[in-house]
């Protein structure tokens, strides 16, 4: 399968400079990366969606883990294989361009865990598709970590209702999504991606990120004042699981486990 052309592909060059290298995009990188260290380990197989430039793959090879990256962006995929190969990591991370809603068409496979990063999520139309594949791909007891973004971003709404464009404010609340690169961004509530994901899934923990950490828009902000966000990504780090905390984050981090396979009526 070949990755089609994608809204991200003109995003890759710069990624990780825009993104990694900024204050901003570092917390929130290392915050999710302490919680895959925390889900996955080393020896475990880990299947990721929409890797883009392959930073949470490399982080998991490094400790130890085998990944199948998946990106529907052949750029992104391009950017994620030289890196991977300049770590000296090709042994341990496989990359393969597909889409999420592709994700039916992986052949039998069993993962010891899965995820998906900062709002891969949200170019999904539909999350219960999603929860009923990873279900199949999935050992009993793995853990599904999905970084997505809510409906309710306070930083957001105060950032954009004080200094616009107006239009940004409720963006979230758009009923049907807001159009984005020629996809349609939707922002499912933690609550309601739980229960897509239900059948197969069940809830370990949520938490924040970005509720009192300002999201990639406040970069500017974040730069010239890093004593105040170091404060403010403490704070959130003791208050991330408590809501309504991270149901008022840029993202939330929602980590499911694999319910047990249903048992066999017995003859």
């Amino acid at each position: 399968m070949t990755a089609s052309p994608s809204g991200f592909d003109a995003l890759a060059a710069g990624y990780d400079q825009d993104f990694g290298a900024s204050a901003i995009g570092r917390i929130f990188r290392l915050r999710v990366q302490a919680r895959l260290d925390a889900c996955f380990h080393a020896g475990q197989k880990i299947l990721e969606l929409n890797c883009g430039t392959g930073e949470d793959a490399i982080h998991l090879a490094l400790k130890g883990a085998r990944v199948l990256a998946t990106d529907e962006s052949a750029a992104m995929l391009a950017v994620a294989d030289r890196k991977v190969r300049a770590a000296g990591l090709a042994g341990l991370v496989e990359l393969r361009p597909f889409a999420i809603e592709e994700l039916g068409q992986l052949g039998p496979a069993s993962f010891d865990g899965a995820l998906s990063n900062l709002g891969g999520l949200n170019c999904v139309a539909e999350l219960a598709p999603v929860g009923r594949d990873l279900a199949r791909l999935l050992k009993p007891g793995a853990v599904f970590l999905g970084v997505i973004m809510g409906p309710l971003a306070a930083w957001e709404w105060v950032w954009f209702a004080a200094r616009g464009p107006r239009p940004r404010v409720f963006r979230r609340l758009r009923a049907g999504g807001t159009p984005w690169r020629g996809k349609t961004i939707r922002y499912p509530s933690a609550f309601r991606a739980a229960r897509a994901f239900g059948p197969g899934f069940a809830v370990r923990r949520i938490s924040a990120l970005g509720a009192l950490v300002p999201g990639s828009y406040a970069e500017p902000w974040a730069a010239r004042h890093p004593r105040a966000l170091a404060r403010l990504d403490r704070l959130e780090r003791a208050l991330s699981s408590a809501p309504p905390v991270w149901m008022l984050a840029d993202h939330y981090i929602l980590e499911l486990v694999r319910r047990p396979l249903a048992s066999r009526v017995g003859r």
